[in-house]
């Protein structure tokens, strides 16, 4: 794994989560907080949870110390609010990816090597996606399609 297949699995990332919300931005404010859970999460916790682990696992490869973020023990946000704070946390992304390369990827924490923490990250996106999905589609607004392979197709024709 380099870090130009993680940068593109980061940006995978973004771009379907960024469906996500936009799909959950089309909710009326009182569907929001609404709906059946899967497992024990609502949308808005499912959405939460997501926000929370990433930033939970961005500081600790990062090796940022100070106190862990735990949106998820917090009163739910708004969409947008929501949105504003994945914000938030793509902008640090952006700024701690260029410092990673190919050898820090090869390290190993307690023998994982750390490029697949980071393709976990992904990966626990993607299930909490899925069920962010199956919600919104049931309540009348999909997302669409979420697949990486549709990312591909879109990267190719932006590249020309």
């Amino acid at each position: 794994m380099t870090v130009d297949d993680i940068r593109f699995l980061v940006a995978y990332d973004r771009w379907a989560t960024a469906k996500i919300l936009k799909a959950a931005g089309r909710l009326r404010r009182r569907e929001w907080p609404a709906g059946e859970p899967i497992g024990k999460r609502h949308l808005g916790e499912i959405l939460v949870h997501q926000l929370g682990a990433h930033q939970r696992w961005r500081q600790a490869l990062a090796r940022v110390s100070g106190r862990e973020p735990r949106p998820e023990r917090q009163p739910l946000p708004t969409v947008a609010e929501l949105a504003a704070a994945w914000g938030a946390e793509w902008a640090a992304l952006d700024a701690w990816l260029p410092t990673i390369d190919d050898a820090w990827l090869a390290q190993t924490h307690e023998g994982v090597p750390l490029w697949q923490m980071l393709v976990h990250v992904v990966n626990h996106g993607t299930q909490h996606r899925s069920e962010a999905a199956a919600l919104l589609t049931a309540m009348g607004h999909s997302p669409r399609d979420l697949d990486m392979i549709f990312f591909s197709e879109e990267v190719a024709k932006a590249a020309g």
